[in-house]
């Protein structure tokens, strides 16, 4: 298991520096100047020429690059062209409001999608079947950006229950914007749990549980869980992937302090180190959160333990 953790980890390299060079070819490509930002009313092309120099901007694709990723192989995730601060010091103090708000959110999403679909599993044409489906449709098609603002118009604006503007470390503060962001994310997994549940429940093993005279909570809990919770488990760990990035509209519209806001701001703003410092802190954790997954799936599952171990 060792050995194919230390694989994992490896290949997570090629893989930052593939998204590292996408990222950095786009926005080199990308139309505008962001010496007329940072000079404002003085630019002059002059002022601008030199600006560009001292910035390194007028050097060739390749030795941008190369450049970046030298200063990343050391811990150096660049300096902002707005504020001439360290990125690491602006990423260091909006991560964990992001990583807080991504986990209250994932609790949501499992507590709460999971038992859901179990239970609509076990009872597939009831009246709580039904309107659990319904609900997840509707949460799959509401768009994050209006959830946010009509979350905000009824338990801000009318109720006056919690906060509008999201703020890290406050569990009110981040209250809102969770729920906001796990709503079409627990719509997910709950059809996932559901179907994979209904699968699981109609297989030959579970039957024969059933003629044993197992009882109906241990026929679910013991024999059809155990198999339906793989792609459970999936789905929930590429939800956080998709989480991060949803992290990016729903902290625009609670003006919340994370990492997604400051992605938003640098990509205005055309500072570069500042995107890619964002974007490359993302991909290790999704990359991260897969490598999770994988290791839970070998607990899960003997067959999966069984095949590293033959690696």
């Amino acid at each position: 298991m060792n050995k194919y953790v230390m694989q994992r980890l490896l290949a997570m390299i090629p893989v930052v520096l593939a998204a590292i060079f996408i990222i950095y070819l786009i926005l080199y490509l990308t139309p505008g100047d962001v010496t007329t930002i940072i000079l404002g009313n003085n630019y002059t092309p002059e002022a601008g020429a030199q600006l560009r120099e001292q910035l390194g901007l007028n050097r060739p694709f390749i030795v941008q690059y190369l450049d970046y990723v030298w200063g990343l192989l050391h811990g150096d995730l660049g300096t902002s062209y707005i504020t001439g601060a360290p990125v690491i010091q602006q990423i260091a103090a909006r991560f964990p409001n992001t990583a807080q708000l991504v986990a209250l959110s994932m609790f949501f999403c499992t507590a709460l999608s999971i038992p859901i679909g179990i239970v609509s599993a076990t009872k597939p044409n009831s009246l709580f079947s039904n309107l659990s489906s319904a609900a997840a449709m509707i949460g799959i098609a509401l768009p994050t950006f209006w959830l946010g603002l009509l979350m905000i118009l009824l338990f801000s604006v009318k109720l006056g229950w919690l906060p509008s503007v999201g703020s890290g470390g406050s569990f009110t503060g981040l209250l809102l914007p969770a729920i906001t962001l796990a709503a079409s994310f627990m719509a997910g997994t709950m059809r996932t749990t559901r179907s994979s549940m209904l699968e699981a429940l109609h297989q030959d093993y579970v039957r024969t549980a059933k003629a044993k005279g197992l009882s109906r909570r241990e026929v679910i809990h013991k024999h059809a869980l155990k198999n339906a919770i793989l792609p459970v488990i999936t789905v929930v760990g590429m939800g956080i992937g998709g989480q991060l990035g949803g992290s990016v509209l729903t902290e625009t519209v609670f003006s919340f302090p994370g990492m997604g806001r400051l992605l938003v701001g640098g990509i205005n703003q055309r500072d570069t180190p500042t995107v890619l410092s964002c974007l490359v802190v993302m991909v290790i954790c999704i990359a991260m959160a897969n490598l999770i997954v994988d290791l839970i799936f070998a607990y899960v599952d003997p067959r999966i333990k069984s095949q590293y171990y033959k690696g």
